[in-house]
């Protein structure tokens, strides 16, 4: 589904690499957007060229031309641990959330409207959590996440939500939507954590109707193909609560960028000795495809995001309801990601998953460049707009900072404890 989740990944040329949204982002309250705007806001130059060096401007191209390479190293994704999210939003430190996947029939007829108005609890999208979940996962873990080889208190370069990495491996093909993204640097490690756009505010608030029933129809199609065990079978007569979640936490390398990050996953295969991640099965769902052009466009914009979802964890499979008009889903079909790129390769002008990774990796590069004062309390505020540079701003003990004062001192004690919020 839209929102949030072959064993190898897809294959381009010569690299190894991995197959691998729903994500917690921000702050509870929102910033005066006058400090989007500070004087130390790095502009653009009107004097930088269309060959200025992606990797030493103030500002960092967008353009896809700058990335054909050749695909990056990016290892083969191990998951180090998962969580989970009750009903009430409550973290627990295990998979009691996790959900076995059920084939369906051919032709399964799921009636996706069932229990929209009765049967329906809605996570509070104005509740920012920002990086909170996963922090809280790094406390109760820190044993086994300490460097051995160095004084950091993590091993990593980077720690963030995947469905931020998501947003950044599809920017150059992003026509519509910006972000802003809040990046602290806290013991040798970035921490990047989203911020809501004003203008993703406005259209979450006025979010129309229909809209709302479509991203409940995501989350009721999980539920007539997961069950609570391994056993069991799917029960579609209960609550859909999205409050819920089942999250895998991954470390990976991406060239020299060191990544611990966390997805939420939709299911797992019932198949006991197939590890994680590549147990895993993201579930979508998709309006029927009639004529060619809707073929097009689903390869175009729905599996550039779906891939770049599932690519960066590792899950290798993607299961789509494909939906009627009415909300009946007619059909069900697999798209393994190692395969996606042979999907889209006769569409002109398509999506290049080269493209995505090497702007990805150049990013990640660019924030080690401008984030340097390792302090909780400073935040590089990183903006982009469609068919503009990305820049960043600095901003000294503002409503944008994001690490909590439990963590920060949690982690700057030197004991090594389970400390809990």
């Amino acid at each position: 589904m839209d929102h949030h989740r072959s064993r190898r990944p897809f294959s381009g040329s010569h690299h190894r690499q991995s197959v691998y949204t729903r994500d917690r982002n921000d702050r509870k309250g929102r910033c005066d957007n006058s400090l989007l705007r500070p004087r130390n806001h790095h502009q653009w130059q009107s004097g930088s060229t269309p060959e200025q060096n992606p990797l030493t401007s103030q500002t960092l191209s967008t353009r896809k031309e700058l990335y054909e390479r050749d695909f990056p190293l990016y290892k083969q994704p191990v998951e180090v641990g998962c969580f989970s999210l009750d009903a009430q939003r409550r973290f627990f430190n295990d998979g009691r959330q996790m959900r076995y996947y059920v084939e369906p029939d051919k032709n399964p007829n799921f009636d996706l409207r069932d229990g929209y108005e009765d049967r329906y609890v809605k996570r509070d999208e104005s509740v920012k959590e920002k990086l909170d979940h996963i922090l809280r996962w790094i406390l109760a873990n820190r044993l086994k996440l300490k460097s051995k080889a160095s004084s950091h208190a993590l091993d990593f370069d980077f720690v963030t939500w995947r469905g931020h990495l998501t947003k950044l491996l599809t920017t150059p093909y992003e026509t519509r939507d910006g972000w802003l993204l809040a990046v602290t640097k806290f013991k040798d490690t970035l921490y990047i954590s989203e911020v809501e756009t004003e203008a993703a505010r406005r259209d979450r608030e006025n979010r129309p109707e229909w809209n709302h029933k479509m991203m409940y129809w995501g989350y009721k199609f999980e539920q007539y193909m997961c069950a609570d065990n391994a056993h069991g079978l799917p029960d579609s007569s209960g609550v859909v609560n999205t409050n819920e979640a089942f999250c895998t936490v991954v470390q990976t390398r991406l060239t020299d960028h060191k990544l611990l990050f966390s997805g939420e996953v939709d299911c797992r295969d019932k198949d006991p000795s197939v590890p994680p991640p590549a147990c895993y099965v993201e579930l979508k769902t998709s309006a029927e495809i009639c004529t060619p052009k809707q073929r097009s466009n689903f390869h175009r914009f729905k599996l550039l995001k779906w891939w770049a979802q599932s690519f960066l964890p590792g899950v290798p499979r993607v299961v789509a309801g494909f939906r009627d008009r009415d909300g009946t889903v007619v059909s069900v079909d697999t798209f393994p990601i190692a395969k996606v790129s042979q999907l889209i390769k006769n569409e002109p002008n398509c999506w290049k998953p080269t493209v995505c990774m090497n702007f990805t990796c150049d990013f990640l590069s660019f924030l080690k460049r401008i984030a340097t004062e390792d302090n909780p309390s400073v935040v590089y505020l990183v903006s982009w707009e469609p068919l503009k540079d990305v820049t960043y701003s600095v901003h000294r003990d503002s409503c944008f900072s994001f690490l909590p004062l439990w963590y920060v001192e949690a982690m700057g004690s030197c004991q090594d404890s389970h400390h809990q919020p």
